[in-house]
């Protein structure tokens, strides 16, 4: 059984051609908006390299400063 569908009215019709329009004018908008937040974004990810390493290189000095072994030389 096939089913029947209404035709929609011609005045509000969307066509693939509108489809296309809309997509390229949000694709549009989100590569502006993309190029805009990079400096940003790179900026951000730097700080957090920059920390991470940081905190790193402090919590192995505290290690080896709790770890650290003791070595007594005596004459004999």
């Amino acid at each position: 059984m096939a089913r029947r569908s209404r035709p929609a009215p011609r005045e509000g019709q969307v066509t693939p051609a509108d489809i296309r329009a809309k997509l390229a004018e949000i694709d549009g908008s989100v590569q502006t908006t993309a190029k805009a937040a990079a400096p940003v974004g790179i900026a951000a990810g730097a700080g957090a390299v920059l920390l991470l390493l940081v905190l790193a290189y402090l919590l192995g000095r505290r290690g080896g400063k709790k770890r650290r072994t003791v070595v007594e030389i005596r004459r004999i």
